[in-house]
């Protein structure tokens, strides 16, 4: 069982970048798929989640609007459009998976390794 998280990068204020989570070993479409981030001396803070079947999303507050998360079951992939990027969003993002849509690290079952996104100009 395996998430592979990928997309970080350097991009400068106002920009964008994808974040993709591919699935492997396990049909990740059975699972909510949760993105956290942790930036330097931070604690990890949940950032969005979207339901096995997609018909949902969620997002934490800082992101509503600029952040948009979704998923492709037939790619076993989620991804996190992230636009209008601050250097505040700075940190390692990890994708992370769950039997539903929560908000604590605790309950997911799986994790990807984690891609850095460094907002800086």
């Amino acid at each position: 069982v395996q998430l592979q998280a990928s997309g970080g990068g350097l991009v400068q204020p106002g920009g964008s970048l994808r974040l993709s989570c591919a699935a492997s070993g396990f049909t990740s479409d059975y699972y909510a798929i949760g993105w956290f981030r942790q930036a330097p001396g931070k604690e990890r803070e949940w950032v969005s989640c979207i339901r096995s079947s997609g018909g949902s999303s969620y997002y934490v507050d800082s992101v509503k609007g600029r952040f948009t998360i979704s998923r492709d079951n037939a790619k076993n992939t989620v991804y996190l459009q992230m636009d209008s990027l601050k250097p505040q969003d700075t940190a390692v993002y990890y994708c992370a998976a769950a039997a539903k849509c929560w908000t604590t690290a605790y309950e997911y079952d799986y994790w990807g390794q984690g891609t850095l996104v460094t907002v800086s100009s």
